[in-house]
């Protein structure tokens, strides 16, 4: 079985299978071409699929790049260990302003408008949002497709300018520890001690599709967890198992988590 089969074969039918196929045809490319293939931008999950492919053809390393120190979202670069030269990354600045006297725009405001123009999310890297301002992180080539596009969103009137990488904040998390006991590993029953809601609250988000185990869609409310594992929800932010302590003289499982506001 070839190394592009053996990739494929182990993401077939999940989450990733798509985006496992895009990333084996750039590194592929790579190969041929003993140079680098840069990918557009990936989430935490992309970027584990990236380097499960790189790890897979031996004369490619991969690197990451979202614009600014501590980026959740970034670019790939598959390069050839034979290629000397230094690739180019390809990612600019768009700062957008508005009255914010009169109105705040979220992360999810933004990005619904964004998308409604027709802009694809993988163009797209990390939102950095404070009042009256945002910098948006995007691939070079699509930077002016923002300048000359998005000029209001819903009543909103938007002001749009290049901006500068090196302006880019530093991303700074807030860890909160939790200790708890929970009935089960179900993702339900962790979400619930974690997020500080109740255990139907977290069934129905997970339900609605807001909770991803992994970066990837939860699969129900009854799916496993384990030590590491990486639960985001919306609205709620993340929420890492960092230890399964076993369980208490009352059979409930103590668990260590640390949540990043």
């Amino acid at each position: 079985m070839s190394d592009r089969e053996k990739i494929l074969r182990f993401y077939r039918g999940s989450e990733g299978e798509e985006l496992a196929i895009k990333l084996v045809e750039a590194a592929e490319k790579a190969m041929r071409n003993q140079k680098f293939r840069l990918t557009d931008f990936l989430d935490p999950f992309g970027q584990e699929i990236a380097e499960v492919v790189a790890a897979n053809f031996e004369e490619l390393n991969v690197s990451f790049n979202g614009g600014y120190m501590g980026a959740e979202r970034k670019r790939a670069v598959f390069q050839h260990k034979d290629f000397q030269g230094t690739p180019s990354w390809e990612i600019a600045v768009v700062q957008m302003t508005w009255k914010s006297d009169f109105a705040r725009l979220s992360h999810r405001d933004i990005l619904g408008a964004l998308m409604g123009l027709g802009i694809e999310r993988d163009v797209l890297g990390d939102f950095q949002i404070q009042q009256g301002a945002a910098k948006i992180v995007v691939k070079e080539n699509m930077a002016n497709v923002l300048l000359q596009n998005c000029m209001q969103i819903g009543p909103i009137h938007i002001s749009c300018a290049m901006g500068f990488l090196h302006e880019l904040a530093p991303r700074e998390e807030r860890c909160k520890e939790i200790r708890a006991t929970v009935a089960s590993l179900r993702v339900d029953s962790i979400a619930a001690a974690g997020f500080g809601i109740s255990r139907s609250r977290a069934a129905a988000d997970i339900a609605a599709d807001k909770l991803k185990l992994n970066w990837q869609a939860a699969k129900g409310s009854s799916q496993s967890v384990k030590e590491g594992d990486m639960l985001s929800m919306r609205g709620r932010g993340r929420l890492e198992v960092t230890e399964i302590r076993g369980k208490t003289k009352k059979g409930r499982i103590s668990v260590v988590l640390n949540r990043y506001i």
